[in-house]
């Protein structure tokens, strides 16, 4: 059954429906699903970011919570990752604390600074969500080469054997 948020929470959503454009003044976004299309218009408003936030931090619904954490986290530079991550209850804090992690080994790789060497070393511990993405920003034949060795699926290793003979 559906409860109305805090009314700390409330006030919150309140302000940042407006702030996106929803002028839902009786809108009591109790249920779970009205505050994830919200905060889904505020991850696409920039402006708006604080507010979700503040939102976010107060958020009973610690999956809910962690859903938008996780998206938001691909749109943040990487400095404001952690503070958003920390938002969070501590139980539904490990995904999005590993999802940030592992954008910051996506922008190592991308910006050319992780060696085949490194690759070799760490990709082991590297999800498959991180090994995927990796081949999509990898310019380094030699950390593809790695990755089409050392994948962990099937899927993994020929999508680096397609990238490298896309060379």
């Amino acid at each position: 059954m559906a409860a109305d948020p805090s009314p700390a929470l409330g006030e919150v959503l309140r302000q940042l429906a407006q702030a996106v454009g929803r002028y839902e003044d009786d809108a009591s976004f109790a249920d779970g699903h009205d505050r994830w299309s919200l905060y889904r218009v505020a991850l696409d408003t920039p402006g708006a970011l604080p507010l979700l936030f503040e939102a976010v931090s107060l958020e009973q619904d610690g999956p809910l919570a962690s859903g938008v954490v996780g998206d938001v986290l691909e749109r943040v530079p990487g400095d404001e990752r952690e503070r958003w991550v920390q938002s969070l209850p501590p139980a539904v804090r490990d995904f999005s604390a590993r999802r940030a992690r592992e954008l910051g080994v996506l922008e190592s790789i991308e910006e050319g600074s992780m060696s085949a060497a490194a690759v070799d070393d760490l990709i082991d511990g590297w999800s498959d969500w991180l090994q995927l993405r990796a081949v999509r920003v990898i310019a380094d034949e030699g950390v593809l080469r790695v990755v089409s060795q050392r994948g962990r699926t099937k899927r993994i290793r020929q999508a680096a054997l397609d990238a490298l003979r896309q060379r």
